[in-house]
């Protein structure tokens, strides 16, 4: 494979200052095809980054999560259909934000029950406060912490529509790390160790990096006035009160390329099975029915995101937004993909035999300029094979 135009892609991005630093890695069906990187780990110092270069993937991490619950799902311990307060008692106490009066929220009880299908295809009704004015709202009224506090109260969140009636990107799967730890009687951090991260060999893959990882992570960056990059001590709270499903995981590039290697072998890589090829299939399918990913979610904290715009149509399976065309010289229809807040993206396309993963450190998330890289990125990549 050639891979300068790869390497270029990478360097241009950081010289240009769209992103602080940049690391990008791909695979097919026989191994790894592509790593490079470029920029330093933190502005300003002369340490580079490489693929071994630790990363807080945030919302990557839900993909894993779901895993752990196909798992369930594929011994029998699990039912898609269950209500979650049948597994959860507290669950039963979430209702669905109406409003306000003035300063105090309208809560009323939800229209339905929502199942464990509905919190791994993020139509449950939770929003996050990023993305979701009301919800925003709520937790500044109320004084609730959002979920990257690490305070278990953030789950106490109402939801913003009834279960099943639209897809509303959220803390879904934050309650379905807590079914899985339910259903297996494990902390969700010794239960991925034993169940995927130990059978893929992805030993520094962690709720909980040592003190040598910690040395290895990537400072989150933010964008300076003149157009340059600042390492912040913006982190995930280092002892949380739960173990985050939607977003606490911290991996390197060439350890994450391990999960998304099984995802792309329909469940098995190096010897180890995480899950059947049927599972994996499904999680492929589209699993929303008529329902559609947004096209427009609005920035409700430009610090943090901006806003999402994406093509119509798009669908969800299970932990992965699935496109439903291709783009020209870029991954095909079906493929999976999610990505983490501090803006690392992954995808994982099936009918090409390829998956691939970029990663930087800074927020806000998903800024244009980031975005074209990635897609500078995808486009060389596919064009190079």
């Amino acid at each position: 494979m050639e891979s300068s135009n790869i390497d270029a892609v990478l360097r241009d991005a950081v010289n240009k200052g769209a992103v602080p630093q940049v690391v990008a890695m791909a695979a097919d069906r026989s191994g790894q095809i592509y790593e490079g990187s470029a920029g330093p780990r933190a502005a300003g110092q002369e340490e580079q980054v490489t693929p071994d270069s630790v990363f807080r993937v945030a919302s990557m991490t839900k993909m894993v999560a779901t895993v752990a619950a196909l798992q369930q799902v594929e011994r029998g311990e699990l039912d898609l259909d269950a209500p979650v307060d049948t597994i959860i008692a507290e669950f039963a106490e979430i209702g669905v934000l109406e409003g306000f009066d003035e300063n105090t929220p309208r809560i009323r009880p939800p229209a339905s029950r929502a199942t464990v299908k509905q919190l791994l295809t993020h139509t449950a009704g939770f929003g996050y406060w990023f993305w979701n004015a009301d919800i925003h709202r709520y937790e500044e009224v109320t004084g609730t912490p959002n979920v990257l506090a690490g305070k278990r109260v953030s789950l106490t969140a109402p939801m913003v529509a009834d279960p099943g009636t639209r897809f509303e990107y959220g803390i879904n799967t934050d309650w379905l790390g807590e079914v899985v730890e339910k259903v297996s009687g494990k902390s969700l951090k010794d239960y991925l160790a034993q169940n995927v991260f130990e059978p893929l060999g992805m030993a520094r893959t962690t709720f909980s990096p040592t003190a040598q990882d910690r040395a290895e992570l990537v400072p989150a960056h933010v964008p300076t006035e003149g157009g340059g990059w600042v390492a912040t001590e913006i982190d995930l709270a280092p002892e949380p009160e739960w173990w985050a499903g939607g977003h606490g995981l911290y991996s390197t590039p060439r350890e994450y390329l391990r999960f998304q290697q099984a995802l792309l072998n329909r469940g098995t890589f190096d010897g180890a099975t995480i899950l059947r090829p049927e599972t994996v299939d499904a999680a492929f399918t589209n699993q929303i029915g008529g329902l559609d990913f947004p096209t427009h979610i609005p920035s409700v904290v430009p610090e943090v995101s901006g806003p999402w715009n994406g093509p119509a149509g798009n669908k969800w399976g299970y932990g992965l937004m699935l496109n439903v065309r291709r783009e020209p010289g870029m991954r095909a229809p079906y493929s999976g993909a999610w990505a983490g807040l501090f803006n690392s993206h992954f995808w994982v396309d099936p009918r090409s035999g390829v998956t691939g993963a970029i990663y930087s450190q800074f927020l806000p998330f998903i800024t244009q300029e980031a975005l074209g890289v990635y897609a500078d990125f995808e486009r060389a990549l596919y064009a190079s094979r």
